[in-house]
């Protein structure tokens, strides 16, 4: 249950890669903002701004063999698991190039090849799966993880404890990671929750358990890889709390009248991208010319994503229903 120090073992290459990473998630879903108030973009859009830390951090500690199950706030991990940022942007305005051919929208992401298996609009609907995806790596020897993504309201679902279970019963090859935002929806943690150090929920079951910044880059990193580690080498579940904030309400039909702005306001000094910024100026491994080419980069690489997602097509109505599985009456 204790939590890990800052990750000494990364080098200027990792850190560097760590702020890009979390600069891209950043200024893609600024950008989806701005989409979704010109009605490019519909239905629920879930951003993770301020969150970004998480994604990155854990997903360079997977392989490309690694199973990915995300929530409905998932943009993020995409990005920062390889799915392209074009794939992405159509998927979001519902045309057939997306990686879900339009039909599952920002909370349905799914790219077999990636192994990242959504995206889920369920609250904790993703850990069975992860449980069942990290049994048949289980069952078939494959020294792979499965990383699970979820927000500290699923901990409050059935489904987080039988997972949770069943996994250390099985000694099963996962990854929890429960993004702890503090607020399930509009509700604060503290009002669902008789224990609010998740951590502690985790180490119940016996499995190993640990409290990280989640506003930190680095520390997730230094933490999921230590995690991953263990688990693909045969130790079992393990979770990892992720202490962050986002700045963004739960959704854009959100007023996000439930927090005081004051809180808000102190969680933005922890701004991991101003953060990680601010250590590798002073340390003298980034400077405003960099910083500037990077950003000039990231804005291209939009720029082309909006681009494709405005010349892609929607799904052509006699193919709507491909892909769906019907019964016939006897």
């Amino acid at each position: 249950m204790s939590g890990l120090g800052p990750a000494a073992d990364l080098d200027v290459g990792d850190r560097r890669q760590l702020l890009i990473d979390m600069l891209r998630i950043r200024r893609f879903e600024e950008r989806c903002v701005e989409l979704y108030s010109a009605s490019e973009i519909r239905g629920f859009l879930h951003l993770s701004i301020g969150e970004e830390a998480c994604a990155v951090g854990v997903m360079r500690a997977l392989g490309p063999h690694d199973a990915v199950v995300s929530t409905y706030r998932e943009h993020g991990h995409a990005l920062a698991r390889g799915l392209s940022m074009r794939s992405i942007m159509a998927e979001l305005e519902g045309k057939v190039d997306g990686c879900s051919r339009g039909r599952g929208g920002s909370m349905h992401l799914f790219d077999v090849d990636a192994r990242f298996y959504g995206g889920n609009a369920i609250v904790a609907g993703g850990l069975p799966l992860a449980v069942g995806l990290a049994l048949a790596d289980h069952l078939t020897a494959r020294q792979q993880v499965t990383a699970c993504f979820f927000g500290d309201g699923a901990v409050a679902e059935g489904e987080f404890h039988e997972s949770m279970n069943l996994a250390a019963l099985w000694h099963l090859p996962v990854l929890f990671c429960c993004e702890n935002n503090l607020y399930a929806m509009g509700t604060s943690l503290s009002l669902t929750e008789s224990e609010t150090d998740l951590s502690l929920k985790a180490a119940a079951y016996r499995m190993p358990s640990w409290e990280v910044d989640g506003m930190d880059a680095s520390a997730v990193a230094h933490a999921a890889r230590e995690a991953a580690a263990s688990v693909r080498a045969g130790g079992g579940p393990h979770f990892l709390e992720l202490r962050t904030y986002r700045f963004r309400a739960h959704s854009m039909y959100d007023p996000d009248r439930y927090r005081d702005k004051a809180e808000i306001d102190a969680w933005r000094h922890r701004d991991p991208i101003t953060l990680l910024g601010d250590e590798l100026r002073a340390s003298g491994e980034l400077d405003d010319g960099a910083l500037e080419t990077i950003e000039r980069d990231i804005a291209g690489e939009i720029d082309d994503a909006v681009a494709f997602a405005a010349a892609s097509a929607f799904e052509a109505v006699e193919d709507l229903e491909r892909f769906v599985m019907t019964t016939e009456a006897e």
